[in-house]
């Protein structure tokens, strides 16, 4: 009778702590739309409990700050307007971040593992004192967390002690948010003047009717069995006929065969596809890292022993420069 009573008392207290829980994500968008892997740390923010706030910085963010407010399980929305923050540059969010939590005093400040959230919030919890947490794939309770180490390969749980716990969340582990269903309330806050140590200037962005690689549904990555890029048509063409975005490998990127922002693995970008095509990649632990969550894997390699057929749902041991054509061929028909 004792130990039902302490359990029913564990329980009650742990309700309470999460009530008391405050998380401010840090929304990653391009001033007209919202990044997907927002939706993702939004719904990992509403595990911990109590409420949930997106901060939205940019130079005219209107667009998606409505947007994040209809997303469901937001309460709050902070607009912050300034052309110091054109190009998300840490150095000019940081000092903005900190002024927000020295107002709202949040437990958690969370954000996406992606490039831009794995560039600001270590700084962030460098000037906070406290030690960020990178990857986080489970939230076990709102101090203890499961993290990937080693390329993906191994888990670390963590149980951080800090006043404010500073994260980055692994997109392919958590469901996006509902995007309809939310009415969050929204609130102007003071845009700092960072400090004019970095300057954006411009963005060079390659333009695709593609879509997006860490959110397609159909992904087709090839790796150095390609042998240069212009052999990539051969992907570009396949991609075409699926409606597929086209990634690489670290090796194609190293290679100097495509620009590195269609890298796929663990230093590059995280997908988990419907369908995933791994093409002329043996299959390094680094770019299972970035892809080994996609429903359904299959591998074009001439070499039987390549690891990427360990993972691989379906494996055609072929040449590539013949395969892939006569793949594409079949979907002209």
């Amino acid at each position: 009778m004792l130990r039902a009573v302490n359990k029913t008392h564990f329980k009650q207290l742990s309700g309470l702590l999460q009530r008391f829980q405050s998380t401010l994500v840090v929304a990653e968008h391009n001033n007209d739309k919202l990044t997907p892997i927002t939706l993702n740390a939004i719904t990992a923010a509403k595990k911990l409990g109590g409420d949930v706030s997106c901060l939205v910085a940019g130079t005219d963010c209107t667009k998606v700050a409505q947007e994040i407010s209809k997303v469901l399980g937001v309460k709050t929305v902070l607009i912050a307007q300034n052309d110091a923050y054109k190009g998300s540059l840490p150095e000019a969010l940081t000092p903005l971040i900190l002024a927000t939590q020295k107002q709202f005093n949040f437990t958690h400040i969370c954000a996406g593992a992606s490039a831009f959230g794995k560039n600001l919030l270590p700084r962030l919890a460098a000037k906070l004192d406290v030690a960020p947490i990178s990857d986080i794939i489970e939230i076990k309770s709102p101090d203890t967390f499961v993290r990937t180490i080693y390329a993906g390969n191994a888990l670390s749980t963590v149980k951080s002690n800090d006043n404010v716990k500073v994260f980055t969340v692994r997109g392919t582990s958590f469901e996006p948010a509902e995007v309809e269903g939310g009415s969050a309330t929204s609130e102007e806050v003071a845009a700092s003047a960072p400090a004019e140590m970095s300057e954006w200037l411009e963005a060079s962005l390659t333009k695709s009717d593609r879509p997006e690689l860490t959110s397609a549904k159909v992904v087709v990555s090839g790796g150095r069995g390609l042998k240069s890029g212009d052999n990539f048509k051969l992907l570009y063409d396949l991609a075409d006929k699926m409606n597929a975005a086209v990634g690489a490998s670290r090796a194609a990127v190293d290679a100097g065969y495509v620009p590195n922002d269609m890298q796929v693995g663990q230093t590059g970008k995280i997908v988990a596809p419907e369908l995933y095509i791994a093409v002329g990649i043996s299959g390094a632990i680094q770019h299972l890292a970035g892809m080994k969550d996609s429903k359904t894997i299959v591998a074009i390699n001439k070499d039987p022993e390549a690891p990427i057929f360990q993972v691989a749902d379906y494996g055609l041991v072929a040449d590539l420069f013949k395969a892939v054509p006569e793949m594409t061929a079949a979907l002209s028909k």
